[in-house]
C-alpha cells in the first residue's frame, strides 16, 4: 500500500517538475564558465518564470555578472561556456552572433551597473532609446512618440524636454531611468538588472527598485536582479542565489534564506555591523572652510557670455580636526561632489579654504602644485580614475616620482603601502583591468596614502563595493586614521558606513547645509525633516 502511494507521489512530483520545466521562461542547467584551466562559475542551475524576480547576490568576483553576461551571449571569446541556457526550447549556448541579435533586446534585455559608462556620451536621449526601434523599421515620428511614452513610463518628468539632452546633462537617477527605458524599448520577456542602484542614494535606490517592480508587474516580465546587497534584494525578490567565487553557496525562496540562512557566507553577507567610529580628542584644526560656495555659470549667446549662475553649494562654514572624520551625506544632486571638488581645488569656488597655514583659495595652480600632496582625493569609480596604461606600481608611485624620489625608493614605498591596504606586493605589476572592484579601490587609496597627506577626501569610495569589502575598507580606514592621524572628509549616501567611520555628519539638500551634528546625536535626534527621511530610508537597507 505504502509503495503504491509512494509511487503515486513520485509520479505526481515528476509531473509537477515536467510542468515547471515546460512553463519556465528561462531554464539554466549546469552552467559552467571557464578561463583556460580556471573555473569562474561552477554548475549554476535555476528556472525563471513570468512575473518572477530571481536575485543573484555575492561579493565582488563571485560570478554574478559573468553569469548574466553568459545568458546574453556577451562574454569575451577567451571564456568557455558549457551547460544549457534554454529559452523557447532552444539552447542559447549553441547560438551564433546572428541568432543572438534576435534575442538581445527583444527576448532578454539588460540594465548595466554604471549608466555614465554604458550610455554613449555622443548621443542624445532620443537616439539612445530610439536606436533599436529605428532598426525595427518604425518611422522617425513613431520612434519619437514611443521614446516619450517610455520616458514617461520610467518616471521622468517633462519627457519632451529630455529628448535633446546628452547623458552628462542628466542626474544619476535620470541616467539610470534612461537605461531602464532603453532596456524596455522592445518589450523584452526577461530583464536583467545588474547592480541597478549601486551608485544611487538610499531614496533613489528605493524609487528605482519600486519602479522596476511596477514595470515588471505591468508587463508580466521575469527579472534577474544582480546585487551585492542582500538586505535590499530581500524586499524585491522571490528567490535568491548566493554565490561566492563562482560557487552557489545557498539557493531558495528569499524569505526562507533570510529567516534561516544555512551557510556561513550568507550569514556574513547579512551582517551589517560596521563597528563604531573612533574617539577623537585633538583640538588641532586641519581644514577650515569659511562661507565656501560653488556656483556654475550659465553661458548663452554668440559670445558665450555669462547670463546667470546655478548655485551648487550654498555658503558653508566648518572646521575639521586632526584625526577626525566628517561625513557628508545627501541625495544625488545635493552638492556633495561639488563641495569635494571645490575643497580639492579642482573647480572654482568662492569663500575661504584654509589647510592649516595655507589659504588654498588664494593659490593659483602653479603655486598650489607643490602643496597638492598634503590633500588627496579618492574618487567613486577607480576604474575611471586609474590610468589603464599604467601598472599598479606606476599608479601608486606617480606622486613620489613627481617629487623626485629615486626609483629604488619608490618601489620599496609602493610595496609598503600595498601591504598597508592589504594587497600582496606582487600586485605591483598588475594593471587595473586585472583587479576586482575592491582591489582597484585599495589601489586608489594606496595612491593617496603614499604621499602621507594631512587630508583625504573620499568621494563615494565604498559605494560600488559589496558589504564584505565595505566592512574591510572601513576597518582599514579606521586603522590608518588611528595610526597616522589622517583627517577624512567622507562623502557617501550609505549612512551605515558613515556612522561607522565619522564623528560628525553634515547633511546637504539642494546645495544647502540643513544639519551638522555629532553622529550619535544625528541618528537619535535628527532636527530636520529631510534628515529624518534619509535615516528612515537607510534603515530599510541597514
Amino acid at each position: 500500500m505504502h509503495s503504491i502511494q509512494d509511487n503515486a507521489k513520485a509520479q505526481n512530483n515528476q509531473m509537477q517538475d515536467n510542468i515547471s520545466a515546460e512553463t519556465a521562461l528561462l531554464h539554466v542547467e549546469q552552467l559552467k564558465i571557464q578561463h583556460e584551466q580556471h573555473t569562474l562559475v561552477h554548475d549554476l542551475n535555476f528556472e525563471l518564470h513570468r512575473g518572477q524576480t530571481l536575485a543573484i547576490v555575492g561579493e565582488s568576483g563571485s560570478g554574478k555578472s559573468i553569469s548574466s553576461l553568459a545568458i546574453l551571449g556577451l562574454l569575451p571569446a577567451n571564456l568557455t561556456v558549457s551547460g544549457q541556457i534554454k529559452l523557447d526550447h532552444q539552447n542559447l549556448c549553441q547560438f551564433n552572433q546572428k541568432q543572438w541579435q534576435h534575442i538581445r533586446g527583444q527576448k532578454i534585455a539588460m540594465i548595466f551597473q554604471e549608466p555614465m559608462t554604458a550610455l554613449n556620451p555622443l548621443h542624445r536621449v532620443e537616439k539612445l532609446i530610439g536606436e533599436s526601434l529605428l532598426l525595427q523599421g518604425l518611422s522617425t515620428q513613431q520612434v519619437r512618440q514611443r521614446v516619450i511614452t517610455l520616458l514617461s513610463d520610467v518616471g521622468i518628468p517633462d519627457p519632451e524636454q529630455k529628448l535633446k539632452r546628452y547623458p552628462h546633462e542628466l542626474s544619476g537617477g535620470q541616467r539610470q531611468r534612461v537605461m531602464i527605458a532603453m532596456a524596455l524599448a522592445l518589450d523584452p520577456e526577461i530583464l536583467i538588472a545588474d547592480e541597478p542602484t549601486t551608485a544611487l542614494d538610499v531614496t533613489l535606490q528605493e524609487q528605482v527598485l519600486q519602479l522596476l517592480k511596477s514595470l515588471q508587474q505591468q508587463r508580466n516580465m521575469a527579472m534577474i536582479l544582480i546585487s551585492h546587497d542582500l538586505k535590499l534584494v530581500g524586499r524585491f525578490s522571490d528567490q535568491v542565489i548566493v554565490m561566492q567565487k563562482g560557487i552557489v553557496k545557498e539557493q531558495g525562496l528569499t524569505q526562507a534564506i533570510f529567516n534561516n540562512p544555512q551557510d556561513a557566507y550568507t550569514k556574513n553577507l547579512l551582517d551589517h555591523d560596521f563597528g563604531e567610529a573612533l574617539q577623537v580628542d585633538s583640538q588641532h584644526t586641519v581644514l577650515q572652510l569659511t562661507n565656501l560656495q560653488v556656483r556654475y555659470p550659465i553661458k548663452t549667446g554668440l559670445f558665450n557670455r555669462i547670463k546667470d549662475y546655478v548655485v551648487a553649494v550654498e555658503p558653508i562654514t566648518l572646521d575639521l580636526k586632526q584625526g577626525e572624520s566628517i561625513g557628508i551625506v545627501g541625495e544625488s544632486g545635493s552638492g556633495k561632489t561639488s563641495l569635494a571638488l571645490a575643497i580639492a581645488r579642482l573647480i572654482d569656488s568662492d569663500g575661504q579654504i584654509q589647510l592649516e597655514n595655507l589659504r588654498l583659495d588664494q593659490l593659483s595652480e602653479k603655486y598650489l602644485r607643490p602643496y597638492r600632496h598634503q590633500f588627496q582625493i579618492v574618487f567613486q569609480d577607480p576604474f575611471s580614475s586609474l590610468n589603464p596604461r599604467m601598472n599598479v606600481e606606476q599608479i601608486v608611485g606617480e606622486g613620489l616620482e613627481i617629487q623626485g624620489v629615486a626609483k629604488s625608493e619608490i618601489s620599496l614605498k609602493v610595496e609598503e603601502v600595498l601591504q598597508r591596504v592589504d594587497l600582496p606586493a606582487h600586485f605591483s605589476s598588475r594593471y587595473p583591468h586585472e583587479l576586482s572592484g575592491g582591489q582597484r579601490q585599495r589601489v586608489a587609496l594606496a595612491r593617496a596614502l603614499i604621499l602621507r597627506p594631512k587630508l583625504i577626501i573620499l568621494d563615494e569610495a565604498t559605494s560600488a563595493l559589496d558589504r564584505t569589502t565595505q566592512r574591510a575598507m572601513v576597518k582599514l580606514l579606521r586603522a590608518l586614521q588611528q595610526e597616522f592621524q589622517f583627517s577624512y572628509l567622507f562623502i557617501s549616501h550609505d549612512l551605515a558606513v558613515v556612522r561607522a567611520l565619522c564623528q560628525r555628519i553634515l547633511v546637504l539638500h539642494h546645495g544647502k547645509m540643513v544639519e551638522f551634528q555629532h553622529t550619535a546625536q544625528l541618528f537619535t535626534q535628527p532636527q530636520d525633516i529631510y534628515t529624518q527621511k534619509l535615516i528612515e530610508a537607510s534603515l530599510l537597507t541597514m
